[in-house]
């Protein structure tokens, strides 16, 4: 598994880039958004990756930020979610505010990103819950409140939601605990806490 490519950027192309790294080009499949964040040929680069091997064929797909990669890995893990879907809903959808369409049901949010239909949203959001359960992340409206840091509604959702992209439950609450959160919209709370975490 290749968990990471870091060396030059050679080429930034439609729908992927290639990176030199000691003489050796790796293309990396990325969303557009990415591809126009990711700098100019010449530049130094870390992308992290999702390495994806089939019977007749490897690709290599890239993510700016780690909350990216694992989205993506969420959604190509809902039956019909592709990785080519994914890396569209990818490039429409901040990881932020996909983790609260997530949590809070809203498939509203979701079916703005073209390509992608109300049935479509709906079993992404349907599936990635029941994941989440699995992985002991309760639906916000049965999350438990023994943690004195989570004092309202929305810092229930925004731990919830960073779940959703992958952080872990306690790692999450350390952080709330050292921030003021106090008067913050749930976005803010969020986009702050992947502030600390990616710190980590």
């Amino acid at each position: 598994m290749i968990a990471f490519v870091k060396g030059v950027l050679e080429i930034k192309s439609n729908g992927f880039i290639i990176v030199d790294v000691a003489g050796i080009g790796y293309k990396i499949f990325m969303s557009e958004s990415s591809i126009e964040k990711i700098g100019k040929a010449g530049d130094k680069v870390i992308v992290y990756t999702y390495h994806q091997v089939k019977e007749d064929e490897q690709n290599l797909y890239g993510f700016i930020e780690i909350e990216e990669l694992n989205m993506f890995e969420l959604l190509i893990s809902v039956s019909g979610v592709g990785a080519k879907s994914a890396l569209n809903i990818l490039a429409n959808i901040d990881p932020s505010e996909f983790a609260i369409a997530v949590v809070s049901n809203d498939t509203s949010s979701l079916v703005k990103i073209p390509g992608l239909g109300a049935k479509t949203a709906a079993r992404i959001i349907l599936e990635l819950k029941d994941k989440l359960k699995d992985k002991e992340i309760k639906a916000v409206k049965n999350i438990e409140n023994d943690i004195a840091v989570k004092q309202n509604e929305t810092l229930d959702e925004a731990v919830s939601a960073l779940q959703v992209l992958g952080y872990n439950k306690k790692d999450i609450e350390n952080v709330f605990e050292k921030i003021d959160t106090k008067d913050l919209k749930l976005e803010e709370i969020i986009k702050l806490g992947l502030k600390y975490l990616s710190r980590k």
